[in-house]
């Protein structure tokens, strides 16, 4: 799947709360991490893979046309947010657990 097509794969919340922090004019660093719940085969811990192509994907987010015209179809998100995300780049840090680092459910792989 193209990078194009995974940036709506995200809780809605993350985009409503965005749209809030827009709005009030907030412009503080936020942070914001990823985890699993548990570990899918049932085991205690998991290895860290597939590093490299997260943070491509972050580096490069982008709202599309489509994507935009969607969260529009919704009626919930200001036109001018919607404006500031034809041009929204990701600015900040990444950091992450090193690639094949032993992990454990609930405890940040990346931030």
């Amino acid at each position: 799947m193209s990078d194009n097509k995974l940036t709506l794969l995200t809780d809605f919340y993350e985009l409503t709360m965005m749209q809030g922090y827009y709005k009030k004019g907030m412009t503080e660093t936020v942070v914001f991490d990823a985890f699993y719940r548990e570990n899918p085969s049932q085991s205690g811990y998991a290895i860290c893979c597939g590093l490299q192509p997260v943070i491509d994907y972050i580096k490069n987010l982008r709202f599309s046309e489509a994507d935009i015209a969607y969260l529009a179809s919704l009626k919930i998100f200001d036109a001018e947010f919607l404006d500031y995300l034809k041009d929204f780049r990701f600015t900040g840090d990444i950091y992450a657990i090193p690639e094949g680092s032993v992990m454990f459910p609930r405890e940040p792989m990346i931030k």
